[in-house]
């Protein structure tokens, strides 16, 4: 086989759809987020706004995250030195899982090194835990989590993306005596839809399923303490087990599932994922426990509510130009284009005219004929900048002559 033509072929393919993906490399500079410096391929540099960024509440740059890790740095060095069966936990592994377990309310939580490693990790051991184990998973479910309940060759169910009578359905037809477990999220990134997650439990609670929640995209940003939707809908004690990130609001780096003691020692002690895995450095730890601390109390509702602010007055003013927003009422705000090349258009002539930095969204994360860009407006953007976005986008649409209004909710 040629290999390299192999290569090649499989490039051209994306190129070919307009779907190609580039890296663009940016600088953060510590108090300036979302305010960054583009690195420009000719060695040339320019000053952007960050507007697709995961780092939701600018904990990033936060000086008691910052104090925390520097603490942590001076404490103990760069790495945890091993797995965590293997020198690798320290007291900064213990008291972020204690702030975590705290956070969700749970007996207990397990840190991995990815918020994506957690869920496949989690789901896959499942199996093993549980022999005979039926997965029904929600059709949107992020990748990780579909790669979990992949593994293990085990039984699954892919029920209509929020549809209960349809997961009920499912369920219903399948043997009552087999374990049963089912997978979704809180909050859907790329549309910014939620999970009915009570009319998910009473289901689970109806035919004695498990209940596997993803808050990846909500930890810190709603409920009063910050620990997502589950606890905004008082749904939280509901749930078996509960995954999210570090390396979204939090600002740092890492992922985790919070569950019952007996839960979590079983997935310790099975999961490969993490049996097998360097532990998290100890700063990235502290940094981790320093923001989540600081999310559960006041400083955090201040922020989230800014945030809300924020998110609002930014599809309010979308929507006033008719341009064509999804808004299910969460913070991600997509503005829907249906076409790749002309996705990644946009992309670049905001970045390059107006330093406003989006990525395109293509397939394979959305489907074909759905492309978007996607918007994470923050806290620490200010007003004039999103000014500075809407204007840019009026005056960008314009010149493509893309339709207005396609799509609304």
């Amino acid at each position: 086989m040629d290999y390299s033509a192999a290569l090649d072929a499989a490039l051209n393919r994306l190129h070919e759809e307009g779907r190609y993906r580039t890296f663009i490399d940016i600088e953060r500079r510590r108090g300036q987020f979302p305010n960054a410096v583009w690195k420009r391929p000719d060695g040339s540099e320019k000053a952007i706004t960050v507007w697709c960024g995961n780092d939701y509440l600018g904990m990033g740059q936060h000086p008691e995250v910052l104090a925390a890790m520097h603490e942590a740095l001076d404490a103990t060095g760069a790495g945890s030195g091993g797995t965590r069966n293997i020198s690798g936990t320290t007291v900064y592994h213990k008291r972020l899982e204690a702030e975590i377990a705290d956070l969700h309310q749970k007996e207990a939580a397990l840190i991995f090194s990815s918020a994506y490693i957690a869920n496949d990790a989690t789901l896959s051991t499942l199996r093993t835990i549980f022999p005979g184990l039926i997965i029904y998973s929600d059709a949107l479910n992020h990748a990780s989590m579909i790669e979990g309940v992949r593994r293990g060759n085990g039984l699954k169910r892919i029920f209509r993306h929020n549809d209960v009578a349809h997961l009920r359905e499912l369920i219903a037809a399948d043997d009552p005596a087999a374990p049963k477990l089912i997978a979704f999220e809180s909050v859907y990134s790329m549309d910014g839809d939620f999970g009915p997650i009570a009319e998910i439990c009473d289901v689970a609670d109806e035919f004695g399923a498990l209940t596997y929640l993803d808050e990846v995209h909500a930890v810190g940003m709603y409920g009063a303490r910050g620990a997502g939707v589950a606890e905004r809908d008082g749904v939280m004690h509901r749930l078996d087990i509960i995954n999210a990130t570090m390396g979204k609001a939090f600002g740092v780096f890492g992922g985790y599932i919070a569950a019952s003691a007996k839960m979590v020692d079983a997935i310790r002690s099975y999961a490969p994922g993490f049996i097998f895995t360097t532990s998290l450095p100890p700063v990235v730890a502290a940094g981790a426990a320093a923001s989540i601390r600081f999310l559960k109390g006041e400083g955090g509702a201040a922020l989230r509510e800014k945030h809300q602010m924020h998110a609002k007055v930014l599809k309010m003013r979308l929507k006033a130009l008719g341009l064509p927003i999804i808004d299910h009422g969460s913070h991600i705000v997509p503005v829907h284009v249906g076409d790749p090349v002309h996705c990644k258009m946009l992309s670049d002539m905001l970045l390059e005219q107006f330093g406003v930095y989006v990525q395109p969204i293509n397939f394979p994360t959305v489907p074909r004929g759905t492309e978007r860009l996607r918007f994470t407006p923050s806290p620490v953007h200010d007003l004039g900048e999103i000014d500075r976005l809407v204007k840019a986008m009026d005056k960008l649409w314009q010149h493509c002559a893309l339709n207005r209004a396609e799509v609304s909710a």
